[in-house]
């Protein structure tokens, strides 16, 4: 592992005042993107990239582990859980004891994330909403399939959804895609608070089976497939049974419901095995091997009526795939290893594969690609890479490694592209409050770092508390988490202005001034949170409240 030395800063930053970097290739992963850099400059993150020196071997530590609690504000309780009264749920992390204790390396206690200390007032006062809304209006994901096919060196996977970049082409009513390629698109909530759009980005997330969870008899059925995408919510969320789409039992030649004759079904019980030509069992909250997730993160989107949507351009596109299936037994193992190399103070390991993406050693592969200083989407450079796993590998609150699925619309409501407006804040399993609303209120603000001002004048009293009354009359989804066309505009703008700087080992928020309520040095003596202020949680949803 390398790390940038006094003389090495003093090459780099001749280096830089004199040469434009390389030219990316899909092989080297490197940006591709002119370094604004004069000696005596700080060092720009381009410069780490190209001469492949690690910037943060802390890179999994996300910012928001960075953000001031003052003992009584806690956005950590969404991440780190030890709920341990559920016996059989393969997630072994147990880390709820991470809201009440700073446990970072001698590394990780210096916050590198230093994005979040710019303001970018003056960086995007000469973009205009013109430009910006020509900006992210654009689709810069087709040509980027285009180019991975083109390409004969590329040993990674390609995703082609045709017209991704325009959802509503994209996808049917039960969110399949139109262009037979088997990914389906699901309505889920989004993660408080940093998917909320109102914090700088839109998304979507699509699932897809292989091919014999798609297939009869060698034969693609809709039916089938639908059917063990339900049993995928049925084994993951750990229920009895979900409401489906009209599915045909004679299609697939099982009584599923057990009532005697081959009919049609609204409603799937749980069965001992998935359905067509897959044979797996289903397994308590994890996914079948094969398993893959496309997740698109893209600008907010402002139509001319003023209405806010998923914008066609992408910041990222991200991909998983459990390349391999693991029980309890050996997650199990997997997370003990964890603890031990982290209890012999080892930082993380990366196992980077080239192309491929990163190895979590859970039984995913994890990709992404994010876009150059043209705007063009690339492969991510490994230590942008490592970033993933701070979020999908080692987190007490996730099902099996993952969010998105599990935060689905339980049952029939639940197939078809995101919709902010078709949902209402409903609680979390076990509790009766709002998540949004109790997120709010136990963190102080309308993210993580409090400093939404938008979002505090909207949803928030003048001492500081969260006006519960006005959050519950929220008619959906979309008015509490979308933001005006201002402050998207600007969020915009000033995500732009990182993709110009290719600084994203820097942090990727899109923030407009210096946050001011996020530690730049972790002291350890100091716990972040009071015991009253840490919280059991569940992501899961009770969508019967829907």
């Amino acid at each position: 592992m390398k790390y940038l030395t006094s003389a090495t800063l003093m090459i780099l930053g001749l280096l830089s005042g004199c040469e434009k970097p390389p030219q990316q290739s899909a092989q080297t992963n490197t940006p591709n993107a002119a370094t604004p850099f004069k000696q005596g400059d700080d060092i720009p993150a381009i410069a780490y990239l190209n001469h492949n020196e690690i910037y943060n071997a802390e890179s999994v530590i996300p910012p928001q582990c960075y953000t001031k609690t003052d003992g009584i504000n806690n956005p950590c309780y969404a991440c780190h859980q030890s709920d341990k009264s559920d016996k059989n749920q393969p997630n072994q992390m147990f880390d709820g004891h991470l809201q009440g204790s700073y446990e970072f390396s001698d590394l990780g206690t210096k916050n590198h994330w230093k994005n979040l200390f710019i303001d970018r007032t003056e960086l995007v006062k000469d973009i205009s909403n013109e430009q910006i809304l020509a900006w992210i209006n654009q689709d810069n994901y087709s040509p980027f399939i285009e180019k991975l096919k083109q390409n004969s060196d590329w040993q990674g996977e390609i995703t082609p959804i045709e017209n991704l970049a325009y959802p509503e082409q994209a996808f049917d009513e039960l969110g399949f895609a139109k262009d037979g390629s088997g990914w389906v698109a699901f309505n889920y909530k989004p993660f408080p608070s940093t998917f909320w759009p109102t914090n700088g980005s839109t998304g979507d997330v699509m699932i897809r089976l292989p091919k014999q969870f798609r297939e009869h008899q060698g034969t693609y059925s809709q039916d089938v497939y639908l059917a063990n995408l339900s049993l995928v919510e049925i084994a993951l969320k750990g229920l009895d049974g979900v409401t489906v789409p009209n599915i045909d039992e004679q299609l697939i030649g099982v009584d599923l419901n057990k009532d005697g004759q081959l009919s049609h079904i609204s409603y799937l019980p749980k069965q001992s095995h998935y359905l067509g030509d897959a044979n797996d069992t289903l397994e308590y909250q994890l996914y079948p091997q094969g398993t893959e997730f496309l997740h698109t993160v893209r600008y907010i989107g402002v139509d001319p009526n003023g209405n806010i949507y998923n914008a066609p351009r992408m910041k990222e596109v991200r991909y998983m795939k459990k390349h391999k299936f693991k029980s309890k037994a050996a997650l199990a193992s997997s997370y003990y290893r964890e603890a031990k190399e982290k209890a012999f103070e080892n930082l993380p390991q990366t196992l980077y594969l080239g192309d491929k993406g990163v190895n979590n050693t859970f039984g995913w592969l994890i990709n992404g690609y994010i876009e150059d200083a043209q705007g063009q989407l690339r492969p991510q450079h490994e230590q942008e890479l490592a970033f993933c796993n701070g979020c999908h590998k080692t987190v007490g609150s996730t099902y099996d490694q993952t969010f998105s699925f599990a935060r689905k619309v339980t049952g029939r409501k639940g197939w078809g592209y995101i919709d902010l407006k078709s949902m209402q804040d409903v609680p979390n399993v076990g509790e009766e409050q709002g998540e949004f609303l109790t997120y709010m209120g136990r963190v102080g603000g309308g993210d993580e770092f409090r400093q939404n001002q938008e979002m505090l004048s909207r949803w928030f009293k003048s001492d500081g508390s969260v006006d519960k009354n006005k959050v519950s009359k929220a008619k959906n989804l979309y008015e509490l988490i979308t933001p005006s066309v201002e402050r998207a505009l600007v969020l915009n703008k000033a995500y732009l202005t990182i993709v110009r700087e290719q600084s994203y080992i820097f942090g990727r928020d899109a923030t407009l001034v210096e946050a001011s309520n996020v530690l730049q040095q972790i002291d350890e003596s100091q716990s972040p949170l009071e015991d009253t202020h840490q919280y059991v949680w569940d992501m899961q949803l009770d969508w019967s409240k829907l």
